[in-house]
């Protein structure tokens, strides 16, 4: 059975978005390499450096489902029902968008964040689950339901908008040691969770 992760793409100072939900320069290290890595949308592939291409195949090719908040979701129309990951999307709400199941036969809708984690990891089976938004992150951390935190850190300080981590319910969460992947316009760092 494969494992949970976070990951978000982060600011050096703790960012995840501005506070308008813009993502202004984060983003710089998927289009700053000369190595192609194809997305499941046919239209777009990501340009980055080796590393980027390592850690991106590594999540890419070992993801079975991904599990997102509704604000996210609706930011990006659903993927149009195909994430870029090529993964199959368990979206957490507590009401489903009208014509859910038209709209997007290949999201799954449920109502808190436990539900999601199983429903993905039935979805999952021996593949992981990523789990990219930040209040389901929080939630997951809190419920203890998270085995690895992933950040891509990028060089750039935001100076205020919306926090990766926020305050946890049970207090301080250990983590091991990182697996550390450095790379051009961003440094990839995996935290198991210590159990």
């Amino acid at each position: 059975m494969g494992k949970v992760f976070t990951h978000m793409t982060m600011s050096l100072d703790g960012f995840i978005a501005d506070p308008h939900d813009g993502i202004g320069e984060l983003f710089e290290w998927y289009e700053g390499g000369e190595v192609s890595v194809p997305s499941a949308t046919s239209d777009r592939s990501l340009q980055v450096d080796e590393a980027g291409a390592q850690v991106l195949h590594e999540w890419i090719d070992n993801t079975g489902a991904l599990i997102a908040g509704r604000h996210l979701f609706d930011m990006t129309n659903g993927w149009d029902d195909k994430h870029p990951m090529g993964a199959p999307v368990v979206v957490v709400t507590h009401h489903a968008p009208e014509n859910a199941a038209e709209r997007w036969p290949n999201t799954t809708f449920v109502g808190d964040v436990t539900t999601a984690i199983s429903e993905a990891k039935r979805i999952a089976g021996d593949k992981n689950v990523t789990i990219a938004s930040t209040t389901i992150i929080q939630q997951a951390l809190d419920l203890g339901l998270v085995d690895e935190v992933c950040v891509s850190l990028v060089p750039v300080l935001f100076g205020e908008g919306v926090s990766y981590f926020g305050e946890l319910a049970k207090g301080h969460l250990l983590l091991d040691d990182p697996v550390v992947v450095p790379g051009r316009r961003a440094t990839h760092l995996s935290y198991p969770v210590r159990r």
